[in-house]
């Protein structure tokens, strides 16, 4: 389809997460936009023109919404961007979007706990945090070991674990350093394995979901990689798609996105964790999409531009998939990425922005690539997903 002046979308967004959603807006007939501080970003050169500017700052987002004469405003992959995005369709008068209001609700975890205990919606028992003596309050009435972090930040920024006060206080400090709010949250750790859930609703009803098993690697926090089918019960599966219809009607939703994260307890089932209406990042929608064959971006493009979402149909995974961020192990000089004989035969696409001789400077967010990986069968996909950082790795040598 050739774009048209007359389809001007802004995306608040231009990092290698918004390649998908980029292209699928051109597919749509639509001139793209994107904006971020990170000129840099991968996506960036995808996009039709680029304003680099702040996505965080909503003012000024809709200042460039207006000055480029958009006719639509998407999120990227980013909790500030979404809120962004939503501030400036309320101030346009754009549709198929919800309010700041509602948004926030969702998006900041201290709000999306009040709603969740409202709704009897199983997520940890949490508490809101302002100070020391809130904290000092907290300690006395939740059980350890609890999870401190803040309530605006994703990526496991800000995040720890903790067994006693003492070294709740410290974790106080260290998500108060990080958060643009007034206050923290402070939850009780779950026990269970980690999943994600990513539904698509349309008139406040799931009529898409697609679950995965996650992994972790040296950042206990940041997901690392995914892989799909899950082994999550499809009792916990529905649960989570009652929960998720249970949210949209009492929010009153518009269609989009809903995307979970979830801890399955072993004998209490799914309790939700994390909660957003914008696209998961790490290309996690071209991973829906490979395992599926849903055309999701262009779903999620249609939902936030008004346009018809009525045709998603449920599809389950088929075949068995892993998206992995390929991570180092340790700080130093990035020599290369080695891919063993034994998964190069397994590698179905995959995205490096790595440059030789590069810096790792923190080794639990350093990423030097995405790459999608096919399986034959569950039992191959589950014995080299588990040796998966084995068979790539980044090649570090010291700093001299």
């Amino acid at each position: 389809m050739v774009n048209s002046n007359s389809k001007r979308l802004l995306l608040l967004g231009g990092s290698h997460a918004e390649i998908p959603l980029i292209k699928a807006a051109q597919k749509l007939g639509y001139y793209v936009i994107t904006t971020g501080n990170a000129r840099e970003g991968l996506g960036h050169p995808h996009a039709d023109k680029n304003v680099f500017a702040d996505f965080s700052d909503k003012e000024q987002m809709l200042s460039i919404a207006r000055a480029e004469g958009v006719s639509a405003v998407c999120s990227g992959c980013n909790d500030f961007a979404l809120l962004s995005t939503v501030y400036v369709t309320e101030k346009l008068g754009l549709k198929r979007h919800d309010s700041l209001k509602i948004s926030e609700t969702i998006h900041h975890k201290d709000r999306f706990r009040a709603l969740a205990e409202k709704l009897e919606i199983a997520s940890p028992k949490a508490v809101q945090v302002k100070s020391i003596e809130d904290l000092e309050k907290a300690l006395l009435t939740l059980k350890f070991p609890l999870i401190i972090k803040p309530i605006d930040l994703t990526g496991g920024k800000g995040v720890r674990r903790v067994e006693t006060a003492e070294e709740a206080m410290d974790a106080y400090h260290h998500a108060f350093e990080r958060t643009r709010e007034s206050h923290i949250i402070v939850e009780e750790f779950i026990e269970g394995t980690n999943h994600g859930l990513s539904a698509f609703l349309v008139d406040q009803k799931v009529a898409f979901y697609f679950s995965d098993n996650e992994q972790y690697y040296l950042n206990k926090y940041m997901v690392s990689g995914a892989n799909s089918p899950t082994i999550v019960s499809e009792s916990s599966l529905k649960q989570l798609c009652a929960y998720s219809e249970k949210i949209a009607k009492d929010l009153q939703l518009v269609d989009g996105i809903l995307h979970i994260q979830f801890i399955e307890h072993p004998t209490l089932g799914p309790y939700i964790i994390e909660i957003c209406r914008r696209p998961p990042g790490d290309l996690y929608i071209q991973f829906v999409e490979y395992a599926t064959g849903v055309p999701y971006s262009e779903y999620l493009i249609l939902a936030e531009t008004g346009g018809d979402v009525r045709n998603i149909k449920h599809e389950p995974t088929k075949g068995f998939w892993l998206r992995h961020c390929i991570m180092a192990k340790e700080e130093g000089i990035l020599e290369d990425v080695y891919f063993a004989p034994e998964i190069k035969s397994n590698v179905f696409d995959k995205l490096l922005w790595y440059k030789k001789g590069e810096k790792v400077e923190d080794k639990l967010y350093y990423k030097a690539g995405i790459v999608f990986l096919k399986f034959d069968s569950l039992k191959e996909m589950q014995e080299k997903t588990t040796l998966i950082n084995e068979y790539i790795q980044c090649k570090i040598s010291p700093i001299k």
